[in-house]
């Protein structure tokens, strides 16, 4: 596992786990769409179907399971603990419109018709559309709370790291996977409009995200040293 597979996947989870504080230590859900909070949880749940039966390593399954616990304690949040500073007024955005022709383009455009593999394609599919909830809702709104924003960029990071990540694999294994490769890029082209509404209003890094950072830099590198593999 190259070292843009581990920043990729230590960015991922800064972003959740900033937007979990962000809840948490404000008592709101301010800003935050839970439709696309929704769509992530179903992603994870789709995608790790195969957690107890397809050991890869250790690394990989505590990935697993923490993504999932993220993303539900998350919905849970918006939801039930702090359903009442939730803004449904703005999170309008149809989930139609997404799962349809994602449900569609995963049984016409898969590996294989196994029930596990279709899952899987739907699971990369949905997450290349999955943010769109959120950036519906900051666009209909004209604001965003700086957690907020920084979550949105960990996140984008995260996808510019795994096609970094890609195109290391395809030189050293010459491994290619189109249909993750190209949801990525979609995906990457949805985050492009906030890097840049990111970068044009001055958005400062905070002690803490400069710290998360350096720490997920030195962790990379230790992983990396210690031969974890995917």
């Amino acid at each position: 596992m190259n070292v843009f597979r581990i920043l990729g996947d230590l960015s991922h989870l800064l972003a959740m786990i900033l937007l979990l504080v962000k809840i948490w230590r404000s008592k709101s859900c301010a800003g935050i769409s839970g439709k696309s909070q929704i769509l992530f949880a179903l992603v994870f749940t789709t995608r790790y179907l195969d957690l107890f039966s397809n050991f890869i390593s250790i690394y990989n399954t505590v990935m697993k399971v923490v993504f999932l616990l993220c993303a539900y304690v998350t919905v849970y949040m918006i939801y039930w603990k702090f359903r009442k500073t939730f803004d449904i007024e703005n999170d309008t955005f149809r989930l139609e419109f997404l799962l349809v022709p994602v449900t569609g383009l995963s049984f016409l455009v898969n590996y294989s018709y196994t029930p596990m593999e279709v899952l899987w394609t739907f699971s990369i599919y949905l997450e290349s559309v999955a943010i769109l909830p959120q950036l519906f809702m900051i666009s209909k709104t004209g604001e965003a709370e700086t957690i907020t924003t920084h979550y949105l960029f960990f996140l984008g990071l995260y996808r510019l790291l795994y096609l970094a990540n890609w195109i290391r694999r395809y030189q050293t294994e010459n491994f290619y996977d189109q249909i993750s490769v190209v949801s990525g890029v979609v995906q990457t082209i949805f985050y492009c409009d906030f890097f840049y509404l990111y970068v044009t209003k001055g958005r400062h890094w905070s002690c803490v995200t400069v710290l998360a950072c350096f720490l997920s830099l030195s962790l990379s590198f230790f992983l990396s040293r210690q031969g974890f593999s995917v």
